[in-house]
């Protein structure tokens, strides 16, 4: 008896295919419409997709189409950062390296600017903090970074925030180059790693060591116990889990 292939679920690489399929056609509409539905069914239609296969590759539309076209710039960093020399690099230098490679990989500025204003958007300002922070996850992993403990968290949230600032700063710079962006880049990780050395001296001080050890030695122990998220054991959207 013939079974009937016209439902048939696509083998994964045909999924993936159809899924790239679908956000290559969505780019050229993004300009005009965002990363909207209007550009999610303009995209479909011009993909050849079938529409129930769209929606289940895209459940939410245009932004699952921004997160995925994000998602593949953070790929695409991490394999370019792969084939670089970076150990030639002092260590704030591959950091500058990493986020210029990230934003030089962007083939239109347009596109980065409409997923700044989705994310902008208070019902996706969660996706928007998250895609951010996945973007310093990626830079802190392809620079070799084996951090398990609370440094895990507070390097992820310091260059979260260079980051998003050198976006916006990035989104308004004409000049030449981009050297502003460079400039202002470089001054902001000057920042971190001037904060770096402070931090530093405080944990040398005799009176900061009699702090920890004193009132604040409560709080500094559970910091000591947070640990970064074990995807092997818990979902991805918790914040940490607690070494027993």
């Amino acid at each position: 008896m013939m079974t009937d292939q016209t439902h048939a679920t696509p083998p994964e690489n045909g999924l993936e295919a159809a899924k790239q399929a679908i956000l290559e056609a969505a780019l050229p509409h993004v300009a005009f419409d965002g990363w909207s539905d209007v550009t999610f069914r303009a995209a479909v239609a011009d993909s050849g997709v079938t529409e129930g296969l769209a929606c289940a590759l895209y459940p939410r539309g245009g932004l699952d189409l921004a997160l995925t076209f994000h998602s593949q710039g953070d790929a695409a960093m991490v394999e370019r950062l792969a084939q670089s020399d970076l150990a030639a690099r002092r260590y704030s230098d591959r950091v500058a390296f990493a986020i210029r490679t990230r934003l030089e990989l962007v083939a239109d500025k347009e596109l980065v600017r409409r997923s700044t204003t989705l994310f902008s958007l208070p019902q996706n300002a969660a996706e928007g903090a998250r895609v951010i922070w996945g973007t310093a996850d990626a830079i802190w992993k392809a620079l070799g970074d084996t951090s398990t403990d609370f440094n895990w968290y507070t390097k992820r949230a310091t260059l979260s925030g260079v980051y998003g600032a050198t976006v916006l700063f990035w989104l308004g710079d004409d000049s030449p180059g981009r050297s502003a962006t460079w400039d202002f880049l470089d001054r902001r990780i000057d920042d971190v790693m001037q904060i770096e050395k402070f931090k530093a001296s405080l944990r040398d001080n005799p009176l900061t060591k009699a702090l920890r050890d004193g009132p604040f030695s409560a709080a500094l122990n559970v910091l000591e116990k947070l640990k970064m998220p074990d995807k092997l054991k818990m979902p991805d959207d918790l914040p940490g889990r607690f070494r027993r």
